[in-house]
């Protein structure tokens, strides 16, 4: 009896140095693939100083609607907190129930991407901030009003201030949109299972998790979805092998072409990032794919060229699944009140109810 003990004792020490081997090598292989953490601590970003009083105005300003022409639509209504930093649709609806063109990417992380929008046309958070307002599909208001709204109010111009210490005229737009950026700093999701796997912790993920890390960097994901974002790090023709169908890929949608007006950039995108990808569903800049695995699979024809079966995509998704962190705790602010001199809602172009 007692050398069985003993034997099964050896038995299990063996499987479990077996176990932090294959962790070990996984973990090896996960690195030189560029497979990151998210770093400790709050992300710098150039030529914007990020500071408590910036971020707590910045805050403010994510989630006033007042921002819009209608004072109806803020930052939040289509990079909802609460929601994986999407509105979980295929293309968010914007001034008078316009719809947008692409689908909405997450605001979660998105520091971490080299650039904003799927064709990378705003260069950094403090950029991107200004397009949305500034849309007529989207929020429809411009700089001009915004100024004048913001200064309508003593509570924000008391902020502003102390977020912009020695200008003479601290309420500006590009000062809102640096707020706004010094708030996105914060809203990332460190701690998801990989994160914890990958600094060492080997119980972080399951079997199936790390199968699935495996056959994420064997079947090629990791050529594109890379670095601490697992994407958002450069541009990709979508359809690189087979284009998909017109309902996925519309071919009006031309991609970077719009930016750069070169023909090789047509049909061109940034990576989608992948961290909290089970949240943020549907998928694709046209938002055209609800399903995770049925995205998987589809990028493994169109992108690299293979079959990837149902067995190995449920094994991806659920590695995909280890990239959910901890969501961000944001406290919802009670914003300044409204004045006389506020503009009202141009509720104009809204649909009318009976």
């Amino acid at each position: 009896m007692k050398k069985r003990m003993i034997a099964l004792a050896v038995s299990v020490g063996l499987a479990a140095t077996v176990a932090a081997a294959d962790d070990s090598a996984l973990r090896d292989k996960a690195k030189s693939a560029g497979l990151l953490p998210i770093p400790a601590g709050v992300p710098e970003v150039a030529g914007n100083p990020v500071t408590r009083e910036k971020v707590d105005l910045g805050r403010m300003l994510f989630f006033d609607p007042r921002l819009s022409a209608s004072g109806v639509i803020s930052c939040n209504t289509c990079h909802n907190l609460g929601m994986g930093g999407d509105d979980n649709l295929p293309t968010s609806v914007g001034h008078g129930w316009q719809t947008g063109p692409r689908n909405s990417p997450t605001v979660l992380n998105a520091v971490f991407n080299i650039a904003q929008f799927w064709d990378g046309r705003a260069d950094d958070l403090k950029e991107q901030a200004k397009g949305p307002i500034q849309a007529g599909v989207e929020m429809a208001n411009d700089p001009e009003n915004v100024v004048v709204t913001l200064k309508s109010m003593p509570e924000y111009v008391e902020r502003f201030t102390r977020a912009f210490p020695n200008e003479a005229d601290p309420v500006t737009f590009d000062n809102m949109a640096k707020a706004i950026e010094a708030f996105e700093v914060t809203l990332v999701t460190p701690g998801s299972p990989f994160d914890d796997w990958i600094e060492g912790n080997d119980a972080a993920m399951t079997d199936e998790q790390k199968q699935g890390l495996d056959l994420y960097i064997e079947k090629g994901c990791s050529a594109c979805h890379a670095g601490i974002n697992f994407g958002g790090q450069d541009y990709f023709p979508f359809g690189l092998i087979t284009k998909p169908g017109a309902d996925i890929l519309p071919p009006d949608d031309k991609g970077r072409f719009e930016v750069t007006k070169t023909a090789s950039d047509e049909y061109v995108f940034r990576a989608a990032p992948l961290r909290n990808i089970a949240l943020t569903a549907p998928y694709f800049h046209s938002g055209a794919v609800w399903d995770l695995g049925a995205a998987v699979a589809l990028m493994g024809t169109a992108q690299l060229g293979t079959e990837i079966s149902d067995a190995e995509a449920a094994q991806i998704v659920a590695f995909l699944h280890a990239l959910t962190g901890e969501q961000p705790r944001v406290e919802y602010p009670i914003l300044p009140v409204e004045t006389a001199e506020t503009p009202r809602p141009d509720l104009s172009a809204l649909p009318v109810t009976h």
